[in-house]
């Protein structure tokens, strides 16, 4: 069994700094196998805001799977975003930018669905669905297999109507045919689980979705501060959202699924 930390959206510039030291803390005392961050390190892809992140992850325990974010792509300056959008990022975080981590129980691909062409959105390259194809669909089934995107699969169950990272569709088929079994993401400040086939009912395999709040940033939207632990095997996982109280990060909710067959993730 893998203890995975997955935090999302620190947002540095919007930092609680209270906050940033209890996390550093609670991952430290938990110990995960690996910390997984799904993307918008920063607030507006400043220098000063790319140093303080890279500061703090060298802080967090290791290893560490790290995607950018659409924040991570300057806003205002027009030029750098359109023509070297990533070029802090991978000059003080990694020049990684869809990262692979594997052991013998887990394959942990990363994909980058930041664009400069949109301000918010993202999507999946054709070229990346073949990437993930060629890297993970040799891995054996018994090996427990993730995708990470800063933008959702998903939507969240009180918004359904949300815009969901490009190409999800065709992503999927692979997905699928790789045997994947869980997707994480950020990007909505909101944590939630679930399984695809209640938004795209024409898969017939189960793939289960986990969402992350925002893990530090003041920029909450209308829960708490929040981060996952997540316990995987091959045949069973459980998600716990770890909720901020004020003054400490606790449980505030589980999920466990099993796996029936080859095909159902059930609750």
């Amino acid at each position: 069994m893998k203890l995975l930390a997955h935090i999302s959206d620190l947002h540095f510039g919007k930092v609680d700094q209270l906050l940033a030291e209890n996390l550093i803390e609670d991952l430290r005392m938990i110990k995960p196998d690996l910390l997984i961050i799904s993307g918008d390190l920063t607030q507006r892809a400043r220098k000063k805001q790319f140093i303080q992140a890279k500061e703090y992850l060298q802080r967090l325990p290791k290893p560490q799977l790290v995607i950018p974010g659409n924040h991570d792509i300057p806003l205002f300056d027009i030029f750098r975003r359109l023509f070297s959008p990533l070029t802090r990022y991978k000059k003080y975080i990694t020049d990684i930018l869809n990262p692979l981590f594997t052991d013998e129980e887990i394959a942990v691909y990363g994909i980058n669905t930041a664009r400069s062409l949109t301000w918010k959105s993202g999507r999946i390259s054709e070229e990346q669905i073949e990437d993930m194809w060629r890297k993970l669909c040799p891995i054996p089934k018994n090996i427990f297999k993730i995708v990470v995107t800063h933008h959702p699969f998903i939507p969240p169950p009180e918004q359904p109507g949300i815009k969901l990272v490009g190409r999800s569709v065709q992503a999927l088929r692979i997905i699928d045919k790789c045997y994947i079994d869980l997707l994480l993401a950020g990007h909505l400040h909101n944590g939630y689980t679930g399984d695809v086939r209640t938004f795209y009912p024409k898969r017939e395999r189960s793939v289960i979705v986990a969402q992350a709040g925002t893990a530090i940033s003041n920029r909450v939207r209308e829960e708490p501060n929040a981060y996952n632990l997540i316990y995987v095997e091959s045949r069973r996982m459980e998600i716990i959202e770890r909720w901020w109280n004020g003054t400490d990060f606790t449980n505030a909710a589980s999920t466990i699924y099993n796996k029936e067959g080859d095909l159902i993730w059930e609750k």
